[in-house]
């Protein structure tokens, strides 16, 4: 994952995430307590827990699971490994993957899960260890029909697998549904491992087309990340005929003024260390600071949050961003953004193919029947387009944003479930 170091501005992303909320709430003609209670989690779950390193020792880890809101369904949301994670990211995350769900019309609240953990510096028992240790400690608040999670940064299929048979231990049988994002031969679903990557660059060539940009060769896109998402966003915009002039991860980005052979560097990650970029050969290196303000047509965060502040969207030159991470960019940098003219297709919207995706696997799963790829992915367009007219309608009403106009609209979906269901008791 790329890395804009922003520790020493301190931006918290849940704070990041309220303020996206009261913005769009503004719009809505919503009771007092309705606003108040879609604004924090429904419950949140912290852990201590041993683990068994491989030289004998036993270290304590802290995990997390948070329940942001369950009113249209079970909760959703991925589980991340790394060391930035704290509370108010994952009541961020939480918060983020409600309105993701409710904006392409899922039957899903939103969760997340994290373990303040260093994935890249254990080995695999270690992780296997910690992660059967984690699945038990959640195992209260998980279930197929309760709270799905899947993988996120730091996490895999294998990862999943873990949890899968882990909660599948504990229940006596095996339950495929409890977990997506696995892998196929346990029940993972075709096309989900590309999906956020793939509904990237179906949202980026959506926004282009109603531009009159219908010349992918004519268009040059940066991409900061080049984990799952980046890599899949890269790799379906190169297939398309998109020029994709660099790409970037924690160890540096890599430029091409002629474009990338995105093949030949997934192939150099395939083989290096930790699937790291670090010292690929045909490119330029390059900070990724410079790689967010690069001359481009489209620019795409598909790593951490926080990457475009105020204090570096002056210089962005793209004109349209597409945000495949998730809370990339800050309210203060939207509103420079907004001014200087520059699209921007918000999260919610732009990174929702993996949950989409995982929808789908959760649904076969359930119902031990399994589509071929195809299907996936012209359902996921489908899911995808019909989001995208819903919010470009409401930015029209509004004279607003598009993210304004996407939590808009998944903000009301959820307000209008409340209603409806009531208040128990």
């Amino acid at each position: 994952m790329a890395v804009h170091d922003k520790a020493a501005e301190h931006i918290n992303p849940y704070e990041v995430a309220k303020r996206q909320y009261d913005r769009a709430v503004a719009y809505l003609d919503l009771p007092q307590g309705i606003v108040d209670f879609l604004r924090v989690p429904k419950r949140e779950l912290s852990t201590n827990f041993p683990v068994r390193m491989d030289n004998g020792d036993i270290r304590v880890f802290t995990g997390y699971r948070v329940h942001h809101n369950t009113v249209l369904g079970p909760s959703k949301g991925g589980i991340r490994y790394a060391l930035s994670v704290d509370i108010d990211e994952v009541r961020a995350l939480a918060m983020w993957m409600t309105w993701k769900c409710a904006l392409v019309g899922l039957p899903y609240g939103g969760a997340k899960g994290g373990v303040v953990c260093d994935p890249y510096s254990m080995t695999q028992g270690e992780l296997e260890r910690l992660t059967r240790r984690y699945a038990a400690e959640i195992s209260i608040l998980i279930s197929p029909h309760g709270d799905i999670p899947a993988p996120d940064m730091g996490t895999n299929p294998q990862t999943m697998a873990w949890i899968m048979d882990t909660y599948s231990m504990t229940v006596g049988y095996s339950v495929p549904a409890i977990v997506t994002g696995k892998p196929i031969n346990v029940g993972g679903s075709q096309g989900r491992t590309e999906a956020t990557g793939r509904g990237v660059v179906i949202c980026m060539h959506e926004a282009l087309r109603r531009a009159g940009h219908n010349n992918p060769a004519e268009i040059s896109v940066a991409i900061q990340g080049f984990g799952n998402v980046g890599t899949y966003a890269a790799k379906h915009a190169f297939d398309l005929g998109y020029k994709v002039l660099a790409v970037s991860d924690v160890t540096g980005g890599y430029y091409n003024a002629n474009g990338l052979d995105v093949d030949d560097v997934m192939a150099y990650t395939a083989t290096s260390e930790n699937h790291w970029l670090r010292g690929y050969p045909n490119a330029d290196e390059i900070s990724n600071e410079e790689l967010l303000a690069l001359e481009c047509d489209v620019l795409a965060p598909c790593a951490l949050e926080n990457q475009i502040t105020e204090k570096n969207a002056n210089d962005v030159k793209a004109f349209l961003i597409v945000e495949g991470a998730n809370g990339p960019t800050t309210p203060e940098a939207d509103d420079i953004l907004f001014s200087k003219g520059v699209d921007i297709i918000p999260d919610v919207l732009a990174n929702a193919g993996g949950v989409t995706v995982s929808y789908f696997e959760w649904v076969q799963g359930l119902q031990s029947f399994f589509w071929d790829v195809e299907e996936v992915n012209r359902q996921l367009g489908r899911v995808l387009i019909k989001a995208y007219d819903e919010v470009a309608r409401n930015k029209d009403e509004h004279n607003v944003d598009m993210r304004t106009a996407a939590q808009i609209t998944a903000i009301k979906r959820v307000s209008d479930a409340t209603v409806t269901r009531g208040i128990y008791p």
